[in-house]
C-alpha cells in the first residue's frame, strides 16, 4: 500500500501540497489529475525517491520494484531494441553473468548463470521487446536503428517501451499518450488493463482513464482526494461533493449573517452585551466552510462561418506524396459544408499527408483538386507551434493578423483564452507546449474559418482545455476534419470517418470500437474491411448492420440537436448583449446622477434622468427574466438530446 501522511511538498516559495493525505491499495490503477502546475509530476518524483517531503511521510513496501517513464531520452547510438531491453536491469545482469561464466569456463557457474537467465525470462526477452516496439508503432526495421536516429516524439515512445519492459510492482507513467497515434493508444490501453501491478497514471485522455483506472487521485487546493472509478465517475462524485459543500457554505453564511446582525444590534446594550459577546466568540470558534471550489477552465466559441460554395473541396484521382513518391493514390472524395469527418488509419498511412493537401500546403502529384470560392481554412498542426515567433507576444501575433483591430479588442479576445495581464504582452518563448497550443487555437478562431483541419490538436492540452475545445467544435457551423488519438474528442465532434490505409482513402462505416476490431484483425493478418466499402468483418452480419444503422441514427440526432440548439443559444446571447447594453447605459446615468451640480440646477433635467433610470431598470429586469427562460430552454434541449 502507498500511504501519504500529512505531506507538504514545495517547489519554490509556495507549497504544491500542504497537509495532504491519501492511501492507495496494492494492485489498483490510479489516474493522477489536477490543474497544470498543481504538483502531479512532483508527486511521481517523490515516489521515485528523487525528492523528499518538506513535512510528513510517504510509505510503500521497501521491496517494490518501481518503473517509470523518462520525459527526455538522450540521442544514444544504441539500437532501439537494446535500449528497450536496458529497462530490465535483472535481465541485463543475468546476461553479463552468462558471458562472464562462459569466459571463465566454469561449468557450475555457467549452469547457474543460465538458470538465472531463464528465471529472468531471458529467452523471450528480445521477442517481448520487439512486441512492445511494434505495439507502439515502430516498424520491424526500426528495432535496429540507433536511438539518435529518431525524432523527439519517437524517443518518448522508446522511453515508454523501456518503462513497460521493466519488471515492476509500481508503474509510474507521466502523459504516455502525448506522442502516440490512436492505434498506439488503443494498444497501450489494452497493455495497461492487463498490467497486474500498481499503476499511477498522469493523463489528459479521459477515454483512457475511463477504461484503465479504477480510482482517481485529484490534486486540488494543495490537498489529495481519492475517488473511486474512472474519470467520468470522478466528475460525477466531485460535482456531488461540490454541491454539498456549496449548500453547507450557503447555510453557514446565513447563520453568520444572522449572528452578525444580532451582534451589531445589541452589543451596545448592557442587557444584551453578554449574549452579543457569546455570539462573537462563537463566530471566532466557527470552522468556516469554504465556498465550493471548481476549476475555472476558459470557454471559447467560433463565430458564424462566412458563406462558401458547396462542396468545399473535391479531389478526383489525386495522388499525394513527396517528390515523385505517392503516399496515397487515386484519392476521390468531396467534403461538404458542415460535414464532420474523423480520419482513421495506421501510423504512417498518410493521414497528415491528406490533411496537408486539404489545407493547400501540399500540391497533388497527379489528379485534380478543386477548392470552393470563399473557402477559409483553419489548419492546426504540431508544426504550427514551432512556427510561432518566440520573441513575439500573443498580442503581437494577433496584431499581425489584424493590424487594424484595437489593442483592447485583441486583449479582450486573448483573455478568453486565459492570456491575461502581462502574459498577453510577454514573449511566447517560455510558454509550455499546452500554452502554445492554446495560442495557436486562439489565432485559428480569430480568422473565422469555414473549414477546420485539426491534426492532433489535443497534444499538450489538459483535460479542461480539451473539454473547452470539444464544446467549441460542437457549436462550430462549418466543416471539420480531425486526426486525433483522443477518442472522447472524436466521439463528441465527428459524424463519420474516412479510413486512410493501404495507399488509399475510403469511407469507414463504423465507430471507434469497430476500428479497434479492424486493427486487431489487421494485426492477426486478416483482411480487415473489404476494399472499397470500408466495413469490418463484424458488419457483415445482420446484427452488426443493425448496430451501424443505430449509430447513423444517433449521429443524425446529434446533428439535429445542434441545429435545434443554435437558435436557442443565439437568443440567449442576444438577450445577454441587451442586458449588458442596459448595464452600460445605467452606469452612464449613475455617473451623471452623481454630479452635485445636477441637484442645484434644472429640476426638469434631474426628473428626466431619474425617469430614464427607472425605465432602464425595468427593461433590464424584463430582459433578465427572458434570458433566464432562454438559458433554461437551452438546458432543456441539451438534456432532451442526451
Amino acid at each position: 500500500m502507498i500511504r501519504f501522511h500529512d505531506i507538504t511538498l514545495r517547489r519554490g516559495p509556495e507549497p504544491l501540497l500542504e497537509g495532504a493525505s491519501a492511501a492507495i491499495d496494492p494492485g489498483h490503477k490510479i489516474g493522477l489529475i489536477g490543474a497544470n502546475g498543481s504538483g502531479k509530476s512532483t508527486l511521481l518524483a517523490l515516489l521515485r525517491g528523487e525528492l523528499a517531503t518538506d513535512r510528513g511521510e510517504v510509505e510503500y513496501p521497501g521491496g517494490w520494484r518501481i518503473a517509470s517513464m523518462a520525459q527526455e531520452t538522450p540521442a544514444l547510438e544504441r539500437a532501439a531494441v537494446d535500449f528497450v531491453l536496458d529497462g530490465d536491469a535483472v535481465l541485463r545482469a543475468a546476461e553479463q553473468e552468462v558471458a562472464a561464466a562462459g569466459r571463465a569456463g566454469d561449468g557450475h557457474r555457467i549452469a547457474s548463470a543460465h538458470a538465472r537467465f531463464e528465471a529472468a525470462d531471458g529467452y523471450s526477452a528480445r521477442a517481448r521487446a520487439e512486441e512492445l516496439l511494434h505495439g507502439l508503432g515502430f516498424a520491424p526495421a526500426d528495432s535496429q536503428r540507433p536511438v539518435s536516429a529518431f525524432s523527439g516524439g519517437w524517443r518518448v515512445r522508446l522511453s515508454l517501451a523501456q518503462a513497460l519492459m521493466t519488471p515492476s510492482d509500481l508503474l509510474l507513467l507521466d502523459e504516455p499518450t502525448n506522442h502516440l497515434d490512436l492505434e498506439a493508444v488503443l494498444w497501450l490501453e489494452q497493455w495497461l488493463r492487463e498490467y497486474t501491478g500498481t499503476l499511477l497514471l498522469i493523463s489528459h485522455d479521459r477515454a483512457l482513464l475511463d477504461r484503465v483506472v479504477d480510482g482517481v487521485l485529484h490534486i486540488e487546493q494543495r490537498r489529495l482526494t481519492l475517488y473511486s472509478g474512472g474519470y467520468s465517475d470522478f466528475e460525477r462524485q466531485r460535482a456531488e461533493r461540490l454541491a454539498r459543500q456549496q449548500a453547507l457554505y450557503e447555510k453557514q453564511q446565513r447563520e453568520i449573517a444572522h449572528m452578525q446582525r444580532f451582534i451589531d444590534r445589541f452589543r451596545a446594550k448592557a442587557s444584551k452585551a453578554r449574549a452579543a459577546q457569546s455570539r462573537i466568540k462563537a463566530l471566532e470558534r466557527m470552522e468556516r466552510v469554504a465556498p465550493a471550489y471548481a476549476d475555472s477552465p476558459f470557454e471559447f466559441g467560433f463565430s458564424d462561418t462566412p458563406a462558401v460554395a458547396n462542396p468545399l473541396i473535391m479531389l478526383d484521382g489525386v495522388d499525394l506524396g513527396y517528390a515523385a513518391d505517392p503516399v496515397l493514390r487515386g484519392v476521390a472524395l468531396s467534403l461538404a459544408k458542415e460535414e464532420r469527418v474523423g480520419l482513421l488509419g495506421p501510423n504512417g498511412a498518410g493521414k497528415s499527408t491528406l490533411v496537408r493537401a486539404l489545407a493547400g500546403e501540399l500540391a497533388p502529384l497527379a489528379g485534380e483538386m478543386v477548392q470552393a470560392s470563399g473557402l477559409r481554412v483553419g489548419y492546426f498542426a504540431q508544426h504550427q507551434l514551432e512556427q510561432l515567433d518566440p520573441e513575439a507576444s500573443p498580442l503581437a501575433h494577433l496584431q499581425r493578423l489584424s493590424p487594424e483591430a484595437s489593442p483592447q479588442r485583441l486583449r479582450d479576445f486573448l483573455g478568453g483564452f486565459a492570456f491575461v495581464g502581462d502574459q498577453a504582452t510577454a514573449a511566447v518563448a517560455p510558454l509550455s507546449g499546452g500554452e502554445k497550443a492554446r495560442l495557436v487555437l486562439a489565432l485559428l478562431v480569430w480568422q473565422q474559418p469555414n473549414l477546420l483541419l485539426l491534426d492532433e490538436p489535443t497534444n499538450h492540452l489538459d483535460l479542461e482545455m480539451r473539454h473547452a475545445l470539444t464544446r467549441a467544435l460542437q457549436g462550430f457551423t462549418g466543416a471539420v476534419v480531425v486526426v486525433s488519438h483522443d477518442r472522447s474528442l472524436l466521439g463528441a465532434t465527428v459524424e463519420r470517418y474516412w479510413l486512410v490505409a493501404d495507399g488509399g482513402v475510403r469511407g469507414f462505416d463504423g465507430d471507434l470500437d469497430d476500428y479497434h476490431r479492424w486493427l486487431l484483425e489487421r494485426r492477426r493478418g486478416g483482411d480487415g474491411p473489404r476494399r472499397g466499402d470500408g466495413r469490418g468483418a463484424r458488419e457483415a452480419t445482420p446484427e452488426a448492420a443493425h448496430t451501424a444503422e443505430q449509430r447513423k441514427a444517433q449521429r443524425r440526432r446529434q446533428a439535429q440537436q445542434r441545429a435545434a440548439l443554435k437558435p436557442l443559444r443565439e437568443r440567449a446571447e442576444q438577450l445577454l448583449e441587451r442586458i449588458e447594453a442596459c448595464d452600460q447605459a445605467l452606469a452612464r446615468l449613475e455617473a451623471q446622477l452623481a454630479d452635485p451640480e445636477l441637484y442645484s440646477g434644472d429640476n426638469e433635467a434631474l426628473t428626466g434622468l431619474l425617469q430614464e433610470q427607472g425605465r432602464l431598470q425595468r427593461e433590464r429586469d424584463a430582459l433578465e427574466a427572458q434570458w433566464i427562460e432562454a438559458e433554461e430552454a437551452v438546458e432543456a434541449a441539451q438534456a432532451a438530446g442526451q
